[in-house]
């Protein structure tokens, strides 16, 4: 199966490199997927810009493919089944919910002349970072490319209720899938809560397991790609 791999913010495909090396020896065809403004220097890319790489992707693919999406791009992943609810097979969700109907793409970070850098590590010290040592802090931190103002606070905009049909899966790595029941029961994820085929797994790491188990990861989504 084809699985299209989105990086979040800050992430360039090449984030996603053990993964695919692991989901390419697992049988699976790994697409990461190289999104307007990280990493290609277009700085005036678009949310619409990045959704739009991602559905060319989605219909580029042979049969129904896995998207996954990790943290903010959760909603990319998202949309890209609201996009295509006839085409995507399946979502995984790694760190992250879909932002609802409305709200901001991922405007969580101060702007600076066009973007959102990377907040160094404060803002994530806890159990995101908990197991990134500094190697690969700095590997991270060294490759972390700035988000466009217009990625950053573009308005997400879900038209086709079909999508809650899509199974989805939520990767839980920071925190548990009890933790992520409670959370989408509370009213933090108004879609996912309506979902008729919502599952959890837990993997137990920090919130980038592609850089700290990707084995792991991998066989996490080639399971949810397999079932």
């Amino acid at each position: 199966m084809d699985i299209l791999l989105i990086a979040g913010l800050w992430l360039d495909g090449s984030a996603w490199d053990e993964v695919a090396s692991e989901l390419t020896a697992l049988g699976h065809r790994p697409v990461p997927l190289a999104l307007p403004g990280q990493g290609d220097g277009a700085a005036s890319a678009t949310l619409d810009d990045q959704l739009a790489a991602v559905v060319a992707a989605v219909d580029a693919a042979p049969g129904k493919p896995l998207v996954v999406g990790h943290s903010a791009a959760s909603s990319l992943a998202w949309l890209a089944a609201d996009a295509r609810p006839e085409k995507v097979a399946k979502v995984a969700l790694i760190g992250g919910f879909p932002a609802a109907d409305g709200r901001a793409y991922a405007d969580h970070f101060a702007i600076e002349g066009g973007a959102m850098p990377f907040p160094g590590w404060g803002p994530f010290e806890g159990a995101d970072s908990a197991d990134l040592d500094q190697e690969t802090r700095h590997r991270l931190a060294s490759a972390a490319v700035p988000v466009p103002e217009g990625v950053a606070r573009g308005v997400v905009r879900l038209t086709d209720e079909r999508r809650f049909d899509v199974p989805v899966v939520v990767v839980c790595p920071e925190f548990t899938p009890a933790q992520a029941e409670e959370w989408i029961a509370a009213g933090e994820s108004p879609d996912l809560a309506r979902v008729t085929r919502l599952e959890y797994v837990d993997l137990d790491s920090g919130h980038w397991p592609m850089a700290t188990r990707p084995g792991d990861l991998a066989r996490v989504l080639s399971e949810a790609a397999s079932s």
